[in-house]
């Protein structure tokens, strides 16, 4: 692990180019034969050593030839403007993975991600609400994204679709949303009605920084609809 303690809490927000619910988690190859999309998680507490992470927000595009195991990954890094060079250093000694335990996500990200285009600073407007399903990614002359809540196809209700993963390695519980993503910079992504996620998340030095009871606790998990 790296020596510097570090520590990253908030809100993820996801969307990729496949079905509902996201064949990778039921270990299936993505529906459209390539998994593309945006994660962008808003960084409520967070910290590497010294500098002090809150309230940021880090943003990529991603794509990937087939399913993401099989790597050959690129991913294009957005951050806001107006960081400090030390808080970018920061970020990006974390998204390095460099140090961090096998299998925790910022180390897979390294191992599956071949092709890392340069960043873009911009101003990045988050919005995220997992009890209602919605969430909404804007970064002017990068990328658009909206999540919505699935409807039932003969009632049009609203639905509450979740995903649990107590032993996993990105979130522990996530409400499942119906997304629209269009990105005109250096990864191009066009979809809509395909998946999203949204969940809270937190990392640190080991990995997911709290167990899965913790964190239902601590979350209120149980009660999140």
């Amino acid at each position: 692990m790296t020596d510097t303690p570090w520590h990253l809490e908030g809100k993820w927000l996801e969307f990729c180019s496949c079905v509902s619910g996201c064949p990778c988690e039921t270990m299936n190859p993505p529906s459209e034969g390539y998994c593309e999309g945006l994660i962008a998680m808003k960084v409520d507490e967070g910290y590497y050593g010294d500098v002090r992470l809150d309230d940021g927000i880090i943003a990529a595009t991603f794509h990937f030839p087939r399913a993401i195991h099989h790597g050959g990954g690129q991913m294009h890094p957005i951050l806001p403007e107006g960081l400090s060079e030390d808080q970018v250093n920061a970020i990006f000694a974390i998204l390095s993975g460099e140090g961090q335990p096998v299998g925790t996500i910022f180390n897979i990200f390294s191992i599956i991600i071949e092709t890392i285009h340069d960043p873009v600073f911009a101003p990045i407007e988050f919005e995220w609400d997992v009890k209602a399903r919605r969430g909404r990614v804007a970064i002017p002359n990068q990328v658009r994204a909206s999540a919505v809540p699935i409807l039932n196809p003969v009632t049009d209700e609203e639905m509450s679709i979740r995903t649990v993963l107590p032993d996993g390695w990105t979130f522990y519980e996530a409400e499942v949303a119906s997304g629209d993503v269009k990105s005109i910079g250096s990864i191009k992504v066009d979809f809509a009605k395909r998946h999203s996620s949204l969940a809270h998340f937190a990392f640190n030095n080991n990995g997911m920084a709290f167990s899965y009871e913790e964190a239902k606790e601590k979350y209120g998990l149980d009660n999140v609809a």
